[in-house]
């Protein structure tokens, strides 16, 4: 029988600092990617899946607070660690808000990140022996997010890649505005204008695909982005 390792997604800036937290975990049995900023962090977030994130406050590119938000426009429940040398009062609240797990201050022992992480995991236990969720419910649709495919009925949809992911998104924020630049980053990597178009064809595409279910519908929200509504 074999067992899934916790799979950590560390975002730490100081080469150093980093190498020893990923190295250290790994000896604990978890399964650590390490990134130099938040931009890498967060490409590599949409793309797999983690257990748990420990985010450095202070990163070039893409700060910890922005990272975290991005985060959970995606994952509202996965649980998020803060590394900061920052102890304020104004910071640690700001970091809670944003929806902060646990906030640790440097410089700390490894054995106190080591009990902090397993005091979170034992929280979230019930929510992360589940299964992920590989599949959503839209209105009479039936989306399967690993075999790309919008199925009613015995009608079934093969979607393109960015079709999939777009439809993911607005599926993790239904009934919720997805923002519009968040999006283009999240897919395309880039909000420039060419990209915007590209993003409006494929909204396009989903709306017809969505068609055979009046209670289903994607809106605009002006100057903001996309909600789906059902």
């Amino acid at each position: 029988m074999t067992t899934t390792k916790t799979k950590i997604l560390l975002a730490e800036d100081d080469e150093n600092l980093g190498l020893l937290l990923r190295e250290y975990l790994k000896a604990k049995d978890f399964e650590t990617n390490l990134f130099a900023n938040g931009e890498l962090a967060f490409r590599d977030f949409v793309k797999n899946r983690y257990d748990i994130c420990i985010l450095d406050v202070m990163m070039p590119v893409k700060d910890g607070y922005t990272l975290a938000k991005e985060i959970r426009q995606v994952d509202q429940e996965i649980p998020i660690i803060f590394l900061t040398a920052k102890s304020m009062k104004e910071d640690v609240i700001e970091g809670f808000s944003i929806g902060a797990d646990d906030y640790i201050t440097k410089p700390f022992s490894m054995e106190e990140l080591l009990f902090r992480i397993e005091a979170i995991l034992r929280r979230s236990s019930t929510t992360y022996k589940s299964p992920p969720q590989d599949k959503f419910n839209i209105g009479k649709y039936v989306f399967d997010i690993k075999k790309q495919t919008l199925q009613i009925g015995d009608k079934v949809i093969k979607l393109t890649t960015k079709e999939s992911e777009l439809l993911k998104l607005l599926c993790s924020n239904q009934n919720r505005i997805l923002d519009r630049n968040f999006a283009l980053k999240t897919i395309w990597l880039d909000d420039n204008y060419f990209n915007a178009r590209s993003m409006d064809v494929y909204i396009t595409k989903l709306r017809k695909y969505l068609k055979d279910d009046d209670s289903v519908e994607i809106i605009n929200v002006h100057g903001k982005g996309f909600k789906l509504v059902m």
